[in-house]
C-alpha cells in the first residue's frame, strides 16, 4: 500500500524518525518512542516504555535483558490506547534486534482488544542489517510515505558519500565494542563501517548479530585499536565506558589507542548516521579525533 500525503505516522524507534526527518517529513509524525531524541520531535506523545532501567550499570541492564529474553518477555511496552487514539496510517518499527526498540509483535499485543486504528494503519518493520539494507528501508520508508523520489535521492548521496569515505592504508585491527560489561562486540552495519574505513575487523561480520565475547578471547586477539560504541549511549557516557577499560591489559590501550564515539549518531542505528561513522572511524584510525563524535581515551 502507498500512502498519500497528509500521512499521520508513528515512529517506534529512534532510526526511523531520523529518517523521517531527513526525508522532510517531520510534520507528519504524531507520535514517537521514549528513545526518540531527534529535536525535531520534541514534545511529541511518547507511546513506548523499556522494562529495564538504562540508569542501571552494564552488567545489571544485561542480566535483566538476558533474563527477559530467557523468559519470553518483550523489553519493551506500547501504550496501546493512546496509539489508538492517534489514529496513524502509518505505524513505523522494526525486525531487527528485539533488545533495541519495539517489534511488530508487541504493537500486535498492545492493540489486539482495541476497535481503532489498527490493523487499518500500515504498519512497516525496517529489517536493514547492512549499509545496503538500511538504504533499502530508506527507500521503502519514503515510498510507504507516498515520496519515493526522496529515498531515491537521499539513499544515492548516501552511496556517494560511503564511497567517499578516504580508508586509512596501513590496515590497522579494530575491535568495536557495543557493550563493555560484559564485552559484546560489534554486528551488523559496524564491519563494513570499519572496512569502509580501513581497518581489519577483528570479531564479527557484515550483517550479523552482534555477540558476546570474553576478555580472554580479545586479550589473545590483540587489536591494535579498540573502540567503545556502547549501543544506546553518546559520546560523554561512552567515555566513562572506556575509562573502565583503563586498567586492563589490552596493548591498544597501553598504546593509546583507546577510543570512545557517540554511537548513537554513528554507529548504533540503521539510519545515515552510519556514513559519517564510517568516516569518523577512518579519522581516529589516523589518530584524529573528530569534536563531539570521538576522542582518544587515555588515564
Amino acid at each position: 500500500m502507498t500512502l498519500t500525503a497528509p500521512t499521520r505516522i508513528v515512529s517506534l524507534l529512534p532510526s526511523a524518525t531520523d529518517l523521517l526527518f531527513d526525508l522532510g517529513l517531520g510534520g507528519q509524525v504524531v507520535g514517537v518512542s521514549h528513545s526518540c531524541d531527534h529535536p525535531g520531535a520534541a514534545g511529541q506523545p511518547v507511546l513506548t516504555r523499556s522494562i529495564v532501567d538504562a540508569g542501571a550499570p552494564q552488567a545489571e541492564i544485561d542480566r535483566a535483558v538476558s533474563e527477559a529474553v530467557r523468559e519470553g518477555r518483550a523489553l519493551y511496552q506500547v501504550d496501546g490506547p493512546l496509539l489508538d487514539t492517534l489514529h496513524p496510517d502509518l505505524v513505523v518499527t522494526q525486525g531487527v534486534c528485539e533488545v533495541c526498540a519495539v517489534t511488530p509483535g508487541t504493537i500486535e499485543t498492545a492493540v489486539r482488544y482495541l476497535p481503532g486504528c489498527l490493523p487499518a494503519a500500515q504498519v512497516l518493520s525496517l529489517e536493514g542489517r547492512s549499509v545496503a539494507g538500511i538504504l533499502d528501508d530508506l527507500r521503502a520508508l519514503a515510498g510507504a510515505a507516498g515520496v519515493p523520489e526522496r529515498g531515491d535521492a537521499l539513499a544515492a548521496q548516501a552511496r556517494q558519500d560511503w564511497n567517499a569515505v578516504v580508508p586509512v592504508t596501513h590496515a590497522p585491527r579494530v575491535l568495536t565494542l557495543e557493550w563493555t560489561d560484559p564485552p559484546f562486540y560489534g554486528g551488523h552495519w559496524v564491519p563494513e563501517q570499519v572496512e569502509r574505513a580501513g581497518g581489519v575487523n577483528v570479531l564479527g561480520e557484515a550483517g550479523t548479530d552482534s555477540g558476546r565475547a570474553t576478555w580472554a578471547q580479545i586479550e589473545a586477539l590483540d587489536p591494535d585499536v579498540v573502540v567503545v560504541m556502547c549501543c544506546g549511549f553518546d559520546l560523554p557516557e561512552n567515555l566513562g565506558f572506556a575509562h573502565t577499560l583503563l586498567g586492563r591489559g589490552l596493548r591498544a590501550v597501553q598504546t593509546g589507542q583507546l577510543w570512545a564515539t557517540d554511537a548513537n549518531a554513528l554507529f548504533s542505528r540503521p539510519a545515515l548516521g552510519v556514513v559519517r561513522g564510517a568516516a569518523v572511524l577512518a579519522d581516529l584510525l589516523r589518530g584524529q579525533p573528530t569534536p563531539g563524535a570521538s576522542v582518544r581515551v587515555t588515564a
